[in-house]
This record gives C-alpha cells, sequence and structure tokens, in this order.
C-alpha cells in the first residue's frame, strides 16, 4: 500500500481534530505509519498540537506549525510539511484550520497536493451555528475550496453535543448530511458517532469515534 493523504477541513467547532486523531491512532494500530500535520495555524484551540505526547503514545508522527505550544501565534508553515510528499507507505492526515482563513495555507501546498493525490473530507456538524440547514454547508465548502485551490472529495457527518450526544442525537442528523452532501454534489462517507453513545448494534452508516478532544476544564483523560 503507498502513501495515502486525507485532509480534514470544515467550519470552526465541528470535530475536524478529534476526527484526525481518531484517523491518525487507527492508522498507527494497523500498523501503517501514521502522520497527522497540523496545519491549523489560525486558532490556537482544539488542534492537533496540543495532543503531542497522546499522539506520541499511540506511535503517530506529529508535524507541527512551527509556533505551536507557544505564545506566539503566527501563520508559518513548519518547513518539514513538505517532507510528507516523500514519505512513502505512510498514511497522512492533515488537520485543516477552520473555514475559508484557516484553509488558506492549504492552498500553498494546491500543487503538491494535487500532483500527489488526495483524499479531503468537508465534515458537517447539524448542531455547531451558521451550519444548521443543509443549504448552509454549501457557501462554507465553496470557501474553503477557492481558499485551499482543492476540491473536498466527500463529506462526513460528525453532528454531536459533547458529551451530551447520544445515539438519537446522531440519527437525527442523518437526514441533514445526506442532504448536505447531495447540495454540495459529494458523497457521504459515513456518520460518526462517539464509543459512548454507540448503540449495541451499529446502523448502516456509523462509524464510532471516541472522545479525544476535551474542554480545558475537564480532566485530562488517559488515552
Amino acid at each position: 500500500m503507498s502513501r495515502t493523504i486525507t485532509i480534514i477541513c470544515g467550519h470552526y467547532g465541528c470535530g475536524k481534530t478529534n476526527l484526525a486523531l481518531n484517523l491518525a491512532v487507527e492508522a498507527a494500530q494497523r500498523g501503517r505509519r501514521s502522520v497527522i500535520v497540523d496545519m491549523d495555524i489560525v486558532n490556537p484551540y482544539f488542534r492537533s498540537s496540543d495532543y503531542g505526547a497522546f499522539l506520541q503514545k499511540h506511535g503517530v508522527e506529529l508535524i507541527a506549525p512551527v509556533f505551536a505550544n507557544t505564545t506566539l501565534d503566527t501563520p508559518v508553515l513548519p518547513p518539514e510539511i513538505y517532507s510528507i510528499f516523500s514519505m512513502e507507505d505512510a498514511d497522512i492526515f492533515i488537520d485543516a484550520g477552520g473555514d475559508d482563513v484557516g484553509a488558506t495555507a492549504l492552498g500553498r501546498l494546491s500543487r503538491e497536493l494535487t500532483s500527489s493525490g488526495y483524499e479531503m473530507l468537508y465534515v458537517v456538524n447539524r448542531y455547531r451555528i451558521l451550519s444548521t440547514k443543509p443549504e448552509e454547508t454549501l457557501p462554507l465548502l465553496r470557501e474553503i475550496e477557492f481558499a485551499s485551490h482543492l476540491k473536498a472529495t466527500a463529506v462526513v457527518n460528525n453532528s454531536h453535543l459533547g458529551v451530551d450526544t447520544t445515539a438519537q442525537t446522531v440519527l437525527d442528523s442523518v437526514d441533514f448530511a445526506r442532504e448536505s452532501a447531495r447540495l454540495c454534489g459529494l458523497r457521504l462517507l459515513y456518520s460518526t458517532i462517539p464509543d459512548f453513545a454507540a448503540p449495541g448494534e451499529l446502523p448502516e452508516g456509523l462509524r464510532i469515534v471516541r472522545r479525544y478532544v476535551h474542554f480545558v476544564w475537564e480532566d485530562e483523560p488517559d488515552f
């Protein structure tokens, strides 16, 4: 199996980072070389760079912004980011910044990404402000695509309510996700459901994820 590059993009707060962490850890558990690239160089909260120790523990390599985990928040891409295009037999996951502002950094790599090949997952969350209706998801996607000079390839429904998420929370969002995907002209890849909310028999089209991203006031989990 050769190199794969998966970009995770979407609206602020839709859960991109948690999905990226799940995908990267799952790849490492399958014995793959797993690399996560934090390109959220605008938003200082809930980004992959905050989980360096966690990723190392699970065998995932991290490429972080130059000023990650410092008092500076300057939009500078790490020089080593270009090394992903020479990696062989690796699964690479790019945690893109939210909306068009965060996706702008991707534009600097668009030529290399297009040449190498990529999958770009557009993450939607029905319960996130400004994306509660299917017709609101398309303008957000177009802004991201314009800023990044890349095209999304599939939609992932990551609708949730944090610790208050239930199986019904997710099931109630599936029609929203299907219509969002239709309007965007993309396929709905799957809907995520937190492991603590998953029913005994998982309905078709649902994928279990773990809640790795926590708020600062919560106790640090031991994953």
